[in-house]
């Protein structure tokens, strides 16, 4: 931890490439969810605050020796400066992350310190390779085909991994020569500290990049700002509907990344006893606080006995605790603000009566937001658990007749992010995936790779994120007919 961030009361906000005194003053004071004990305070950006830094990054966008007309030689160059002053800080971040989200250090450490600084480096690469096209035109003469950026770019991402949800908007974002004005999360809001000061050590221009601690009636202002181009938000399926009607009216490009409830197909012939560490991942991944994991397993029924035994004994056996410790699994769910552990408590009751308890299903004694891992088995794809967005160490299993019913099982569900099959022959693996109606499937486990597109059919999202979808995201053709 660093005197910036942990322990300290923040009044100032990043406006403008500077440290900025709010013109709100609303704070809300942020929690370590594993004790329960204040970790500092933040101020909370007012309206007046969004306004600032959106004309902050207006201002920044329009200057005509500005970020946006820089090459993308130059930007990229700014980037990776700003890589390398995100990766000094990689350690700070993570345990910043760590003390107010839950995630085990670990896991923090892999992707919120590291992941930022990949993802820089990767749309840096593509700013340096991107240039103007030129054509023979089909009715004689030549054609101009240019990517310009969008512009404002407001952006909001949510606290369960604040860093690299963040890094997926403004990385492509900066590369494609937008501005952008960052909503951070009040759960998690110190992390962000970090990276504005590296942003200053790399010498990002003044309003390139703005970054707010918010609550709703920020993130709505930034949406609705009229000088905003473009929005990427990444969160629930309810607000992501909300945002898509703002956005709507506006006739306002979008991107959406929203919940889930990913099926795991477990195949006849699947080694899951030497796969535990990557079927435990898929499964429990940040205290089951991911939108992706994989939070139902479909398992044939000559072996559905066998797989539930093994959840059990994943989930019985995962150390539970403070999350910086190095040996603990499953971390506590974020404070108590966010009523995350009532929800997944709530959603736990509701399979107590509808479905088989295998274990878990309570909250240890102690101090701290902490849910034990759970396995229901015999669940009803119908049934609330067996649909809803949980959000918490919490999987079900359910049995299947034939390839075909898994297949079917798994599509029924109104969301469609990720989902994992299980199988010896990865040929086979890879043709159920491509059956089933989401947006991205793992093979014997589940990583995000950037090299490919990320995002959600159906009501898990519009739009894609990663990959050069996510460049493409933030620049719009533009055609000069040369003659």
């Amino acid at each position: 931890m660093t005197e910036s961030t942990i322990g300290t009361d923040h009044t100032d906000l990043f406006i403008g490439g500077t440290w900025t005194p709010s013109r709100g003053g609303e704070t809300r004071t942020v929690v370590d969810p594993s004790t329960e004990r204040p970790l500092g305070t933040v101020v909370l950006a007012s309206t007046d605050d969004v306004d600032a830094a959106v004309a902050a990054a207006r201002a920044a966008f329009d200057d005509p020796a500005g970020w946006s007309s820089w090459t993308g030689e130059a930007r990229a160059d700014a980037l990776d400066r700003f890589a390398d002053a995100l990766t000094a800080r990689s350690d700070q971040i993570a345990a910043a992350v760590t003390s107010q989200n839950g995630m085990p250090i670990g896991l923090a450490t892999a992707l919120e310190g590291a992941f930022a600084p990949l993802l820089l480096r990767y749309y840096a690469d593509l700013a340096r390779s991107s240039h103007p096209q030129i054509v023979d035109g089909m009715l004689g003469g030549r054609v101009e085909i240019r990517h310009v950026p969008y512009g404002v770019v407001g952006a909001i991402a949510p606290w369960n991994y604040p860093q690299t949800l963040a890094a997926m908007k403004y990385a492509p974002a900066l590369a494609a020569g937008c501005t952008v004005v960052l909503k951070a999360p009040v759960e998690s809001p110190l992390d962000a500290r970090l990276v504005a000061d590296a942003a200053i050590e790399a010498g990002l221009p003044a309003g390139v990049l703005n970054i707010l601690p918010g609550d709703v009636d920020a993130g709505r202002a930034l949406v609705a700002h009229p000088r905003v181009a473009k929005v990427a938000f990444t969160g629930s399926t309810a607000a992501g509907r909300d945002v898509a009607r703002v956005c709507g009216d506006l006739l306002r490009p979008v991107t959406l990344e929203l919940g889930g409830k990913s099926a795991g197909i477990v195949l006849d012939d699947a080694d899951l006893a030497s796969s535990v560490e990557d079927l435990f991942g898929a499964v429990f991944i940040n205290n089951g606080q991911t939108c992706f994991r994989t939070a139902r397993i479909l398992a044939p029924q000559r072996r559905y006995d066998e797989v539930v035994a093994l959840l059990a004994d994943l989930s019985s056996g995962a150390a539970v605790g403070d999350p910086r410790d190095a040996a603990t699994a499953i971390g506590p769910l974020v404070h108590a603000r966010a009523r995350a552990r009532d929800r997944v408590m709530g959603y736990i009751d509701q399979g107590r009566a509808t479905s088989r308890l295998v274990t878990g299903g309570g909250t240890p004694d102690g101090p701290g937001f902490f849910v034990q891992p759970t396995v229901f088995a015999d669940v009803d794809n119908d049934s609330p658990i067996g649909q809803e967005e949980i959000f918490g160490p919490v999987v079900t299993v359910a049995p299947y007749r034939d390839e075909d019913d898994a297949v079917a099982i798994a599509n029924d569900s109104v969301y469609g992010l990720g989902g994992t099959v299980w199988s010896r022959d990865a040929e086979h693996a890879a043709r159920v995936a491509r059956r089933l109606q989401t947006g991205t499937v793992g093979i014997n486990g589940y990583t995000p790779d950037p090299a490919g597109p990320f995002g959600g059919f159906k009501n898990s999202g519009i739009g894609r994120e990663f990959a050069t979808s996510g460049f493409e995201n933030y620049r719009q053709p533009q055609t000069i007919y040369l003659g």
